[in-house]
């Protein structure tokens, strides 16, 4: 008998998920619960509900008319707003935290202090503030630094000096803003270095990482312009990166085990799904820049593309709720391939108001990808009619046996997407990612 599985999401990141599942054997029948349509997902799915993630007694209700047997949760918004807790209470297993585990993304206050509170490596120095008392004397002795605001902020919330600010009464400014629309500012050291991103599956206080993966946040080509969701991303078929040891990726695993198992000694909540730390690689050693409690996008288009082990065998093994080691026993594999993703978006996102192109029209036609793959973002669908919205529209995805053959792949996979669209062609090349090994080299031989 088929399994019935409800995902919950409508991104790109959704949408490779949403594969995933399907590949499972024997093929499950899939339900899809959206806050908007996703084309790629309603193509996979049986049987679709669009609603708001606050709705819980919708969302458990969509789920008990579908037999649902087991639940995927894509994105932070129904995390952070207790799906996962919602879906539990109608025993209906979940791979996403509860909204207790979650704070480790929705709160960063909460996850510095923890981490402070038991003394886990890769914390950059930083301090919480609630009010305003205290700030400028800790501003002046501490710059540079960067600014959080404590909440989700979609990835583009990081006020960091030298960029949105230069003197301490900027930076005081800009504190007062975020303490006026939020309850908590995180004030942390400026760290220079590469960052990456390392997602792992977690069941208890047992963590398994996913080839690391390395983001683009910046618009435009050559790291310039504004902070993105994420134009990008590429991982490479030796499971590691150009600048990364495997001593590196061991320690940023030990981090994270040491995370899960804090988290449980302060909360006693077990972490059950996904747990993904922004790392940086820096000249002292790696620090840990966030936690998020679900796939990245586009990471999760990376590492679910080369995942040869069955995805909903290790959904089981993450929610059996009587052997947390049980995930350990499964052998999880990944293809060795390189991957490399490029965002296409409208031509206008991320751009200053100031620098805003006129365009004609907002539809976007699809062609041929070639070898590549297409993942359906943020767009909005009506019968064969796509059109762009103000947010990212399609993920490309090129696969091969190095980065330049999958680099390729997913260029020419970025013409099939026709209209008033633009992406960042340097993603994947041989001159990004040697500059980025030299900026490594540098910070190094400095230290």
């Amino acid at each position: 008998m088929n399994e019935n599985v409800l995902l919950v999401g409508n991104s790109a990141r959704g949408h490779a998920i949403a594969e995933a599942i399907i590949r499972s054997k024997p093929t499950p029948v899939l339900f899809a619960y959206m806050k908007a349509n996703n084309p790629g997902i309603a193509a996979l799915a049986d049987k679709v509900q669009i609603g708001g993630y606050d709705d819980l007694k919708k969302i458990t209700g969509f789920a008990r008319s579908q037999g649902a047997s087991l639940a995927v949760i894509d994105s932070e918004e129904p995390l952070k707003n207790g799906v996962a807790d919602a879906l539990e209470i109608a025993r209906i297993p979940v791979v996403g935290p509860g909204q207790l585990e979650t704070q480790l993304e929705t709160s960063k206050a909460f996850t510095r202090e923890l981490m402070k509170q038991y003394n886990v490596a890769g914390s950059p120095k930083s301090k919480t503030f609630r009010t305003m008392d205290g700030i400028e004397e800790y501003l002046k002795e501490n710059m540079p630094c960067v600014l959080k605001p404590d909440g989700l902020t979609g990835g583009k919330g990081v006020m960091v000096q030298g960029e949105h600010f230069n003197t301490v009464d900027e930076a005081l400014g800009i504190c007062l803003d975020i303490l006026t629309h939020r309850p908590t500012v995180v004030i942390e050291e400026k760290l220079e270095g590469e960052e990456f991103s390392l997602q792992c599956f977690c069941s208890g206080l047992i963590v398994v990482p996913m080839p690391p993966v390395q983001d683009h946040k910046r618009r435009l080509i050559g790291d310039q312009g504004l902070n993105t969701g994420s134009m990008g991303s590429y991982s490479c078929p030796d499971h590691l990166l150009p600048f990364l040891t495997q001593d590196d990726l061991n320690q940023a695993v030990d981090i994270l085990e040491q995370i899960v198992l804090v988290l449980y000694l302060e909360t006693g909540g077990y972490y059950r799904g996904i747990i993904y730390g922004g790392f940086m690689l820096t000249a002292p050693g790696l620090k840990l820049l966030e936690i998020n409690a679900r796939f990245g996008d586009p990471e999760a288009i990376n590492v679910l593309s080369l995942l040869e082990t069955d995805f909903l065998d290790i959904c089981r093994s993450i929610t059996c709720p009587r052997n947390y080691g049980k995930l350990n026993q499964l052998d999880i594999r990944f293809k060795p391939l390189a991957t490399v993703v490029k965002y296409v978006v409208p031509v206008n996102y991320g751009l200053p108001k100031n620098q805003y192109v006129q365009t004609a029209s907002d539809v976007i036609q699809l062609d041929n990808p070639g070898e590549a793959r297409l993942y359906y973002s943020s767009v909005a669908s009506k019968r064969t009619v796509i059109r762009l919205t103000s947010s990212r529209a399609v993920a490309v995805l090129g696969t091969g046996s190095d980065l330049a053959e999958a680099e390729r792949i997913a260029e020419q996979g970025t013409r099939a997407v026709i209209g008033a669209v633009d992406h960042r062609s340097d993603i994947g090349t041989a001159a990004l990612i040697a500059k980025r090994v030299r900026h490594m080299e540098k910070l190094k031989k400095t230290k």
